[in-house]
């Protein structure tokens, strides 16, 4: 007996049971009987939480599955799982703006041993709604901005940002634009941050003419890299917000005639396996995606948070150097 069952007895949602047998507010008095009664005539005994019953099942939400980037995350997802003996059920959103109420519903209606999430940000699921989760969980910090009570596990994206301009600096550009992700995630803003800070210490203006917002794909990298080239003065380098918006800015250099590094430095964000095929070879900053899985997965199969300060880590970010940055000509 699970609380979906519960809840279709009742003919209320399955947040709606989980207030009740936790004892919430904000439940009526004749709701709170319907569940009360759908409690006892259904037979539903709550499993104990010091005492749980495993599945051998951990529950990976994840929005997409057609970038190196999320194939990396699922690659350490799923070799943490084998290696603890368990099995990994994916769920793919599929749409950036999806309603989250469905996947939210399905991992309410049956046991899982952990959930983690890498699907979306705040705006899509509010705390609230997360906490309705009865297993541990663990979000993947892609998005950010949650709750302190919220485990995360995330990369220091400022440092990254700061690192990636720094090196740009240091072979002597002046001039270097920006390609962000979207304005409303929190890793995006961090790097935007790193990247300005570099300017500064170095000196250097800030200049906004010089900022593109993406969206971490390669049509914004590509639409991004052409705005800054179509400027009286175009950058002599770019900093692209990841390694797939950096893909992006390659096309748009190739139908122009131009030639990375020659004609524009690039550096990119993630160190996918794609960096290493495209060519030049791709200067970037490395965020550890795999490990990121990996100890997700690890801490909702061992350790799980029932009492506590919640999992909060951020794992470093590092610069890794290929051929696709030189100083300017």
């Amino acid at each position: 007996m699970t609380i979906a069952m519960v809840a279709r007895e009742a003919g209320v949602s399955v947040p709606t049971v989980s207030k009740v047998l936790n004892g919430r507010d904000a439940v009526g008095p004749e709701t709170r009987r319907r569940v009360q009664d759908a409690l006892n005539s259904t037979g539903y005994q709550r499993r104990a939480r010091s005492e749980p019953r495993k599945v051998g099942l951990v529950d990976f939400v994840i929005t997409e599955l057609d970038t190196a980037w999320a194939c990396e995350l699922l690659r350490g997802a799923e070799q943490e799982a084998y290696r603890l003996g368990t099995r990994l059920v994916l769920t793919v959103t599929h749409d950036r703006q999806a309603n989250p109420r469905e996947w939210l519903h399905t991992l309410a209606s049956r046991p899982t041993d952990g959930v983690v999430l890498v699907a979306s940000s705040t705006r899509q699921v509010a705390a609230t709604r997360l906490r309705t989760i009865e297993a541990p969980f663990v979000v993947i910090d892609q998005y950010g901005g949650y709750d302190h009570d919220i485990p995360t596990i995330g990369a220091t994206n400022w440092a990254g940002g700061f690192a990636a301009t720094e090196h740009l600096i240091g072979l002597g550009h002046r001039r270097i634009g920006v390609i962000t992700g979207p304005d409303d995630v929190r890793c995006s803003l961090e790097r935007l941050d790193g990247y300005r800070a570099a300017l500064r210490r170095a000196g250097l203006p800030v200049d906004e003419r010089l900022v593109r917002q993406g969206d971490f794909y390669a049509e914004g990298g590509r639409r991004g890299a052409g705005e800054l080239l179509d400027l009286p003065e175009p950058p002599t380098a770019v900093f692209a917000g990841s390694d797939q918006q950096a893909a992006g800015v390659y096309e748009e250099m190739r139908v122009r005639g131009l030639r990375v590094p020659d004609d524009l430095s690039v550096v990119g964000f993630d160190d996918t396996e794609v960096c290493e095929w495209m060519a030049p070879r791709l200067t970037t900053i490395r965020q550890p995606l795999a490990q990121m899985a990996v100890l997700a997965v690890r801490n909702v199969l061992e350790a799980g948070h029932p009492g506590g300060e919640p999992l909060r880590l951020e794992l470093s970010t590092s610069l890794v150097v290929r051929e696709s940055t030189s100083p300017p000509r």
